[in-house]
Parts: C-alpha cells; structure tokens; sequence
C-alpha cells in the first residue's frame, strides 16, 4: 500500500496529515480567538454569538458522514481532503468584510462545509495509514499537530493584536497564509492510500454498525449536548476582568497543555484501553465546568483552561481511536463519518442552550448544565466498559 513510508519515524500520510492539520488549525484558532470579541464589537448578543457557531457547524456537519461514505465508496479520500482544505483556505480572508453576526454566519457555514467535507476521509486516512496498534499514537499525533497550530494560532493573533490593537480584520486577513500552506501541504505531500477493490464497500445500511457502536454515540451525544463551543469560555474569561488583548493568550494556555499530553494519552489508551482514559476526560470536564460557573477569579480561570487542556487530550483523538476499533476498516470513512456529524449536529442545541442561559439566567448556568451532562456521560461510559470489554491492543 502506498504511503508507508516513514518521516520523522512516522507513516508519510500520518505526518503530513498532521502538518496539514498544523497549518490549518493556525489560521482557524488565530480567527477563533478573537472571534467572539470580534462578534460582541458589531453588535452579537451572547445566545447569537452561541448558535452562529451551533447552526455552522451542525448544518455543515451533515456533510461528514455523507463524505464519509462517498470515500469509502470509491476508495478515496484525499480528493476530499484537498477539497475541504482548499474551502478553508478561500474563506478566511473573507472575514475583513463582514459587517454583521449575519455575515459572520454566511461565511462561517461555507467554511464549516470544506470540514465537513475532509474530517471524516482526513480520519479514515489516518486510521488506515496507523494500523489498529498504533491507532491511539497516530490520533494522538494528530491532536497533538492540529493542537500546535492551535498554540501558534492565538500567538500570533496576540502578536497582530500588539501591533494593530482591537483589529481584529487584520487577523483575518493574516490568517489566509498558514490556510494556504496547508492546502499545499495536501496537494505534494499527501499520498492515496489505495484500497483493493474487495475492501471496498458495497451498499451501507445502518445495521451494517453494531450495538456497541451505536451505544457509545449515544453516550457521544448526552456529553456534547452539554459540552457547547469554547466561544463562552472565552467570553468568561474577558468577563472576570481579563483584558482583551490577553485572551488570545489564555486560549493558548488550554492549546499548550493539549499538545503536551496528547500524544501520552494516545499512547496510554493503546495500552489500558480507550474507554478509561474517555471515563477521566469526562470527569474533568464536569470539575472545570463547575469551576468556570463558580469562580469570579483570573487566576482560577487560568487553571481551569490549563485543566481544559488536558480533558481535551484525554478524549478527543481517543474516542476517534475507539470508534476506529469499533468498526470494520471498509467501512472506517462512513463510521467516523457518522460519529463527526454527531458532534456538529449536537452542537446546535447545545449552544442554543447555553446561550439562553447565559443570557436569560446568568453566566453560571451554562456551566453547570455541562457539568451535570458531563457527570451522566461518564456514569453511562462506565456501564459500556462493563458491557462490552476494552480493546486493549497489545
């Protein structure tokens, strides 16, 4: 098969996946990071800022499992990759002339379109470039590459912010130049890992999935919906008294701590198991989300986000990890697929909820519904490790 050669002790695809994703997430989170602020100076109240993101991201989302599954069909799925990238890389200087939240969200859903079009071929590529042994150490990789972009990313908004206080137009255009990197990145570097044609796929129906994948989509789905955009976080942050040309730099710090301990927690969950490793993350998070709705503190906000940082590491390339050992390779592009538009479908609500609590109850709120969430998730996560027996790959 193509693309095993290795780079920096790394399958090719892997590591150019990962730099892709570096790139990429450069410019997403140097947006990302001032876009609530950005969003607040025209005029967006807390429950818009909330579903701009939820409608963009859940709308798109629809996008990752039919991707998914168009890649698996014909066994491809850098096309895909180079397509979703590419979209990314078009819209983000747009953002200079947006005018309205309506804007915003215009070009917030077409952006979100090109990721729904390349997460779940992007993580099928990874999966079958890893191999089931390594699965864990290869997401984790990635999380920790996308996760380094997501340290230069608010580095260098703070940096443009220093120069240029309060325009946060100039980050966008800015922005433009890792974006377009990483679509190169894809188009040289990145090889098609080929599949035999008696791996493809034929006709896929929801029962070709097992109980076990189906349960813990389910569990998926009662944490995300209490588990809505950092955009709040960030606006708690500037609400406690955090100057603004720092926030940057606090999203940074949950960023640092996520690359730190990504590649660890892959590592580790490819030897005790995903499942208690996903069981932590959940349980963290509902202790963060209680401090961010009970502290009024800078110093403790930083902590949490720091804490943030290490959640993030302990559960997001680990449940793709468990997904991908859930199902059958043929069939690894629709499953992520399905499991990615999950995520963004539920975001929807999950900000529309936290945005009306925050505006019509009080800042605390949100915070404490996520944790409750979170507390239910890992209680149901514990049953499925009791039912269905880790994946230890040894």
């Amino acid at each position: 098969m193509e693309g095993k050669e290795k780079v920096c002790g790394l399958e090719r695809n892997i590591f150019f996946t990962g730099l892709t994703s570096l790139l990429t997430d450069t410019s997403t989170k140097m947006l990302y990071s001032v876009m609530p602020l950005f969003l607040l100076s025209i005029g967006a109240t807390k429950t818009e800022l909330s579903l701009i993101e939820g409608i963009a991201e859940s709308t798109a989302s629809l996008l990752k499992a039919f991707s998914g599954w168009w890649s698996d069909r014909i066994g491809k799925n850098k096309p895909f990759m180079l397509i979703g990238y590419a979209i990314t890389a078009i819209i983000t200087p747009l953002y200079f002339y947006a005018m309205s939240p309506f804007h915003v969200l215009y070009l917030r859903f077409i952006e979100r379109v090109g990721k729904g079009i390349r997460t779940a071929p992007r993580d099928s590529l990874i999966a079958g470039s890893a191999g089931e042994a390594k699965a864990g150490r290869s997401f984790g990789f990635h999380k920790a590459m996308d996760n380094c972009g997501a340290i230069f990313g608010p580095l260098m908004a703070f940096g443009i912010l220093t120069v240029f206080p309060a325009d946060y137009r100039k980050v966008f255009l800015f922005a433009a130049i890792p974006a377009i990197l990483g679509v190169l990145s894809i188009t040289f570097f990145i090889k098609e890992a080929k599949k035999p044609q008696e791996d493809l796929p034929g006709k896929i129906v929801l029962k070709d999935f097992s109980q076990k994948y189906y349960w813990f989509l389910f569990i998926v789905f009662v944490f995300t919906l209490g588990n809505s955009t950092d955009t709040l976080l960030l606006v708690k942050a500037k609400e406690v008294g955090i100057t603004t040309i720092y926030i940057p730099l606090v999203y940074l710090i949950f960023n640092t701590v996520s690359v730190i301990f990504a590649v660890p927690a892959g590592i580790l969950s490819d030897k005790i198991g995903r499942e208690r490793l996903i069981i932590f993350g959940y349980l963290l998070y509902a202790i963060i989300y209680y401090g961010f709705g009970r502290t009024g503190k800078k110093s403790v906000i930083i902590l949490l986000f720091a804490l943030y940082g290490l959640y993030s590491a302990a559960t997001d390339g680990i449940q793709k990890a468990l997904v991908s050992d859930i199902i059958d390779k043929d069939k690894r592009g629709t499953g992520l697929g399905i499991y990615n538009a999950l995520l963004g479908i539920t975001l929807l609500p999950a900000s529309l909820i936290a945005g009306v609590l925050y505006d019509k109850v009080n800042s605390g709120a949100p915070f404490y519904f996520g944790a409750v969430m979170a507390l239910l998730a890992s209680i149901m996560m514990i049953i499925f490790s009791k039912l269905y027996p880790k994946k230890v790959i040894q």
